[in-house]
């Protein structure tokens, strides 16, 4: 499959995508990777005991950077071929381990039998003879040529191993623990109700607030496990946002996800008479991973400026969140992780009362400083698994919900 001649057809139906594809033929690998986000299959095999099932809780939600546990923490266990022991990271030091399952949460492992931990290290260990599934990092590659989507590797050594529905979120581990520091030197952001006034005036007076998502396949909900139609179900950001929201203010959020994968900042453009049909109270624009391989931050920043410009031609008081996407696996070729903080100090720049920003560029730039892009990757390449659209809903949670004890 040539993924400059599949453009085309991925984009029958929707000419205002098919207009901004044409003049971006470097996108056609993100949109050739969005249908296999469509072709959504079920897990492999079920195992022994029953898996755990996606319920909302507050604690899934309390930011990471806060909370005393962190609640299942994905990594993937890499093995050493000539040992047969294989190690992963975590976030922060570990004071204690209170499970490490598998990603359904069917299973359980057992410490001192299935895995090591050292007190204050961020490292886990597994013994060879562990029931922890573990990869080596060959297992992670493929060669030239032998995928639908080609996924050069930035070493030129074959291709990185694509995921189109749940594959790496089979081969991760859940790890939960208490930390034994909070070192993250990271700003986050945090509850400001001048920031978004009108949002947060209707949340808190209990009245039920209209939003509408616009952006890529990451806010269509790849790779989330719901999406995927397989345990744990655990819902995209965005679902987990409006739990969350409904949760704490005991009020009504109408989410309207017009998002569609494969898009960029240019299409988003397009879609703003379509966003503002539902009158909302608040838009969150979501777009970068695709513009990345191709779109200077100049351009990139001057087509949020117009989305916003536009929607408040008709809405004048509408609010907005601009997301700074995620960053993608730096060992794809087709990536230019440069133009991610670039986008970013974009996004930041149009920042004013009733503009906010969720920074998640600037998480994922410290998640890599500590774990590897296979801990936390939803397809190999550009999406988020289950820890991942946690974090995005944490990151928005914390600019609309006041976390401090009432």
């Amino acid at each position: 499959m040539v993924l400059a001649e599949s453009l085309p057809r991925l984009c029958l139906g929707h000419p205002r995508i098919e207009q901004d594809c044409r003049l971006r033929p470097m996108l056609s690998v993100f949109a050739a990777i969005t249908v296999a986000c469509v072709m959504i299959g079920s897990s492999a095999s079920s195992p022994a005991t029953e898996p755990s099932r996606w319920q909302y809780s507050p604690e899934q939600l309390q930011p990471f950077w806060k909370a005393d546990v962190i609640e299942r923490e994905s990594v993937l266990f890499i093995r050493d071929p000539a040992t047969g022991e294989a190690r992963a990271s975590v976030l922060f030091p570990i004071q204690k381990i209170i499970s490490v399952q598998d990603s359904t949460g069917a299973i359980t492992y057992e410490p001192g039998v299935d895995f090591d931990h050292a007190s204050g290290s961020r490292e886990i260990s597994v013994p060879s003879t562990s029931r922890i599934e573990t990869k080596s990092a060959a297992d992670l590659r493929r060669p030239d040529n032998s995928q639908n989507y080609k996924l050069t590797h930035r070493d030129g050594n074959g291709e990185i191993l694509f995921g189109g529905k749940l594959e790496y979120h089979s081969m991760q581990s859940w790890i939960t623990y208490s930390k034994a520091a909070d070192d993250w030197p990271v700003a986050m952001p945090a509850f400001d109700p001048s920031a978004l006034p009108l949002t947060i005036g209707k949340l808190q007076n209990r009245q039920a607030v209209s939003v509408v998502l616009l952006g890529d396949s990451i806010s269509t909900g790849c790779n989330a496990s719901a999406w995927g139609g397989a345990a744990p179900f655990q819902p995209a950001y965005q679902d987990l946002l409006k739990q969350h929201l409904e949760s704490h203010y005991k009020t009504t959020i109408e989410l309207t996800n017009l998002s569609v994968g494969g898009t960029s900042t240019p299409w988003g453009v397009l879609q703003i008479p379509t966003v503002v049909e539902s009158k909302p109270d608040l838009i969150l624009l979501a777009f970068g991973m695709n513009d990345s391989a191709g779109r200077s931050p100049a351009d990139y920043g001057e087509s949020i400026s117009q989305m916003i410009s536009t929607a408040r031609e008709t809405l004048p008081d509408v609010e907005f969140i601009l997301v700074a996407t995620m960053l993608g696996n730096r060992d794809w070729t087709t990536l230019n992780h440069d133009v991610f903080p670039k986008y970013r100090d974009q996004l930041a720049s149009l920042c004013e009362p009733g503009i906010a920003l969720a920074d998640m560029t600037s998480v994922w730039q410290e998640f890599l400083l500590r774990k590897k892009d296979h801990d936390l990757t939803g397809n190999g390449v550009n999406h988020p698994n289950d820890f991942g659209h946690r974090v995005y809903a944490q990151v928005l949670s914390a600019l609309l919900v006041d976390e401090a004890p009432r």
